[in-house]
This record gives C-alpha cells, structure tokens and sequence, in this order.
C-alpha cells in the first residue's frame, strides 16, 4: 500500500528527479543518476524512502515525516541521509543467512558512519549503481 501511495506522490510531484531537486540541496552540474525505492534500518525500525544516486552523492528521504520529541513536544521531520560521493568509503551486499532472499547494502562513509538499506525491488540495479558511485567517488578523491 506505501509504495502506490509513493507512486502516486511521484507522479503528482513530477518525478523522482524533480522530488530530488526539491528535497536536497545540488550543484549546477549535478545530476540525477538512478533512484531506488527502498527501506533504511533505523533504531526505530526500517523507514520507507527513497535512495537518490546522483554525479556527487548518495542521497536518501524518507516517504513520510518520521516523530520526534523535543523538550517534551512531538515534532516531525523528514529522515534525510546525505553523503558526497568523496565521502564514501565503502559499499557492501549482505544477505540473511536464514534468508537469502532478505538483501541488504551496507554503506560505510570516511568517518565510519554505518547505514542499510533494504527492501529494494530492484537490488541488483541498486547494488550495481551504488558501487559506480563509490568508484566515482575514489576518482574525486584521488584527483583531489
């Protein structure tokens, strides 16, 4: 049921390059690479979202405005993750051994921040795309 309810915010916001544009901030000469409806494992629980691989980052939204308390108030916010493309330091399937059919990708960043992400209904695409755009990302480093 989430994912129409996502493809019907897809089609009425213009598509996923323009929500990608409206969501995060870009570059003049960024541009959107791929994008995968997916689920990123929270403390929380998973959260239903969107992966945005574009020419400098990997970027990921959350569907729905996720609860928060602040100072005794419930506030909500959209669950962003941003990571440069030179920031990346590693991508890596996973799968469950009791259940191989439960994938995930692992993405480690410099400063060793770890995130999953799972549920993709196009894995391999997502695999693939995510590990071009660590190699894009040794590139930048390298030439810096």
């Amino acid at each position: 049921m989430g994912r129409i309810a996502q493809g019907t915010k897809v089609l009425a916001e213009g598509g996923y390059e323009k929500i990608f544009l409206n969501t995060f901030e870009t570059g003049p000469e960024e541009r959107l690479q791929n994008s995968f409806a997916c689920y990123l494992s929270t403390s929380a629980g998973p959260v239903m979202g969107v992966l945005y691989i574009s020419s400098a980052k990997i970027a990921y939204s959350s569907d729905n405005p996720i609860s928060y308390k602040n100072n005794n108030q419930t506030e909500w916010s959209y669950y962003k993750v941003i990571i440069p493309l030179h920031e990346l330091k590693a991508v890596h399937p996973s799968s469950n051994t009791f259940n191989p059919a439960e994938k995930y990708i692992q993405v480690i960043s410099v400063d060793n921040h770890e995130f999953w992400f799972m549920g993709f209904l196009n894995y391999d695409g997502a695999l693939e795309c995510m590990q071009e755009a660590l190699e894009a990302g040794r590139h930048m480093q390298s030439e810096a």
